[in-house]
């Protein structure tokens, strides 16, 4: 087979597929040479196979290798641990504590680790001044003030450190790229680069991406199929608080949630959040109920406040902050038609204390209990709580680990307790709680208020 040949112009670098006398681009005489032309894509040879299939009864079925980060709301909220050769991405609103979180967990982390901190926002005496405020002092702890991407890559295999840390992956650049550094190409070519150096060598990568208002289109949302774990950091910047939550995990349970406050020093882990959050419950005042929700294994209070008041408008007012709007809707007429509450006629507010969000059908009895505490204008006991879901018909349902929320209940000091008559299953009550059983929504008002 003939091989396949093309002219350039020795002059100006012009290609063409048959000889001509003068170059079409630079007009010059005499100067086309023939030489052999390029190979095509497609016909370029297969690369040498460097990855053979198994079967899967021969595949290791060991334990994935986990380790303490030394902050027990993140061992948590990982699973148990972080998972070596994994790569975790650690999304957030800017400013929220992303940062400070994995400096204080290179602080924390067992000795022996060795750490490569890449911060491509902050320069090197920027990050020691935040390392000595959270008081973080570590021998293995290497720091690179960069953000090619080749330059990276290069003090891993230079250092072969157990940890790599990525802040951020937005300001990391692949020099090939003509794309800005930001960008949907660049954000995902250079975490794959990670991802794939992380799984060869066996190294844990954090990796932390910022998240916009809109959605951050070049941010954590186009990484999400790519990497092992999703952890997102959740807060507002007016409170203290902060809420640690696992959007995927290949290696754990995403239910779990890990609780902060943010304080000068740093960030706080807050082991019980169901003391804090009923922190300053006020006492004999209208319109609030304690409800008990299941994050992951663990159960926390949260006290719902509701304000009802006559409204001034043609179309009543709903606002909830913490609690799910059209949820909200729906507890509103079940009130109105099974509670027997003119509610339609009044503007209705809810919200939940200490920043919590409750996506949870348990609570629906504790808002509703609210609400008719704020129309009739009575109090609730102080020491009452109430779980279950509201139906459409004015039912009140069973919930899931209700022995669980009982005990947490019990534990706090609450002396009553008000629960769906029909449950799933033998159920104990903790010494000192009494149980108030109820079938539907008028019974648990009319035995309560």
């Amino acid at each position: 087979m003939k091989e396949k040949t093309i002219f350039y112009c020795t002059a100006c670098g012009y290609e063409t597929s048959r000889w001509q006398g003068q170059c079409p681009a630079c007009r010059a005489w005499n100067t086309l040479t023939e030489a052999p032309a390029a190979p095509k894509a497609t016909e370029k040879a297969r690369p040498v196979r460097r990855a053979m299939p198994k079967r899967l009864t021969e595949l290791d079925d060991r334990d994935e290798l986990r380790f303490s980060t030394g902050v027990g709301e993140l061992d948590r909220v990982l699973g148990g641990g972080a998972v070596r050769g994994s790569i975790v991405l650690f999304g957030g609103a800017p400013g929220i504590g992303k940062s400070t979180l994995l400096l204080q967990a290179c602080g924390s982390i067992g000795p022996g680790e060795s750490i490569l901190y890449v911060t491509g926002e902050e320069s090197e005496h920027q990050l020691k001044m935040r390392a000595q405020r959270l008081g973080v002092r570590r021998e293995e702890l290497h720091v690179l003030a960069g953000t090619d991407i080749n330059d990276v890559i290069a003090a891993i295999e230079e250092l072969g450190p157990e940890i790599v840390i990525i802040d951020s992956v937005q300001t990391v650049y692949d020099p090939s790229l003509s794309t800005a550094p930001g960008s949907v190409g660049q954000v995902k070519q250079c975490a794959m680069e990670i991802m794939q150096l992380a799984k060869t060598s066996g190294f844990t990568a954090f990796v932390v991406g910022h998240v916009n208002k809109e959605g951050a289109i070049a941010g954590p949302k186009v990484l999400e199929h790519m990497v092992d774990c999703v952890l997102y950091f959740e807060g507002d910047g007016s409170l203290s608080y902060r809420i640690l939550r696992a959007e995927k995990n290949r290696f754990g349970s995403t239910n779990e949630i890990g609780v902060f406050e943010m304080r000068r020093e740093g960030l706080r882990e807050v082991p019980n959040p169901s003391e804090v959050m009923l922190a300053g419950r006020p006492s004999g005042v209208p319109g609030t109920c304690v409800a008990c929700v299941m994050e992951g294994s663990r159960p926390i209070l949260a006290e719902v406040q509701a304000l009802v008041t006559p409204t001034g408008f043609s179309a009543p007012r709903r606002t909830s902050n913490g609690f799910d709007y059209n949820r909200l809707y729906l507890l509103l007429a079940v009130l109105e038609k099974r509670g027997g509450m003119n509610v339609n006629a009044c503007d209705a507010y809810i919200n939940v204390v200490g920043g919590l969000t409750l996506d949870e059908p348990a609570a629906d009895l504790a808002a509703c209990l609210a609400v008719a505490s704020s129309f009739r204008d009575i109090p609730l006991p102080d020491k009452l709580a109430a779980v279950g879901e509201v139906g459409l018909t004015g039912e009140i349902r069973s919930v899931q680990a209700l022995d669980l929320r009982l005990s947490e209940i019990a534990r706090l000091g609450f002396t009553q307790c008000v629960i769906p008559a029909r449950i799933r299953g033998e159920l104990k009550p903790p010494k000192g709680l009494d149980l108030i059983p109820v079938k539907t929504l008028r019974e648990a008002v009319e035995k309560t208020l």
